[in-house]
């Protein structure tokens, strides 16, 4: 994943260039990232007359879905956006980014850039463009250190065909949640009817430091219940995970059917229910 926007404003005109900087995982290139998004989003860059006036608007990210991201692997995010400039848009830029002030680095906390610039096509109506882009995050590396989950805001930027720039940094939000697993099991199995069985499980998630998934601690999970031959759970009671994310609590069994856990999830942490397992009574 790469950065790819930089403008400098030399005598009242508009000089672009496209570098090509990895988002990475280290503090000194997360620096980096906010640097080129400080300097985009300063009052240098900003246009100087009345063309540079690219107004975005229609803008969807990850089809209107929370982006949850494990610890390994590639997560390819879609990015719909509508640009509108009577003087034509020569080039468009996007970035997810986390913070509270896009025009210093200071207040930029994370960075996610496109590998490509995003694809416009001008529409029936002049001047309006339909856009694309396409951010390909590793969590192992783009997330490590940079930024948290939780809120990332959508910063668009464009240059018209009079190579004017505009912005702007809170164009849409979107929730950049860590993957979470859950799992449930209940014995024993067979049971005698109306006695007690146990129903254990752990609910871990994604630690994006250390590439592993560790135990979510102090998480409410409901323990449900269907009964065989039906489609539809009831919860029975909701049970907190302990210091190391196990869960455990204990139930009577009436009728032959599946317990599971139910984990809602945070604003930091995707939702996971766990598989249901079945209980024969007898």
């Amino acid at each position: 994943m790469r950065i790819r926007v930089a403008a400098a404003v030399i005598s009242g005109g508009v000089v672009l260039s496209v570098l090509a900087l990895p988002v990475a995982a280290q503090a000194a290139e997360r620096t980096g990232v906010a640097g080129k998004l400080g300097s985009f989003a300063s009052k240098s860059v900003q246009p100087q007359d009345s063309l540079g006036n690219t107004k975005f608007s229609h803008a969807v990210i990850n089809s209107g879905k929370d982006i949850v991201l494990g610890t390994t692997g590639t997560k390819s995010v879609t990015v719909t956006y509508t640009a509108t400039d009577q003087n034509g848009v020569a080039l468009t830029e996007a970035f997810l980014w986390q913070g509270t002030d896009s025009s210093t680095t200071d207040g930029i906390t994370g960075g996610l850039g496109t590998d490509d610039d995003p694809d416009c096509t001008e529409t029936a109506t002049q001047g309006t463009y339909t856009c694309k882009a396409v951010f390909n995050i590793h969590p192992a590396t783009d997330m490590k250190d940079n930024g948290v989950a939780g809120t990332w805001k959508l910063f668009l930027g464009a240059w018209d065909l009079y190579a004017n720039a505009s912005y702007n940094d809170d164009v849409a939000t979107t929730a950049i949640k860590k993957a979470s697993t859950l799992t449930a099991n209940a014995s024993p199995e067979p049971v005698k009817k109306g006695k007690t069985i146990t129903v254990t499980g752990k609910l871990t998630r994604a630690n994006w430091s250390t590439g592993k998934y560790a135990g979510y601690a102090s998480q409410p999970a409901k323990l449900q219940f269907r009964k065989k031959g039906s489609n539809t759970y009831t919860t029975l009671k909701t049970v907190k995970t302990n210091s190391t994310g196990a869960l455990k609590t204990t139930t009577k069994a009436t009728v032959d059917g599946f317990y599971r856990y139910v984990f809602a999830g945070t604003a930091t942490t995707a939702a996971s229910t766990a598989r249901g397992d079945f209980v024969d009574v007898r």
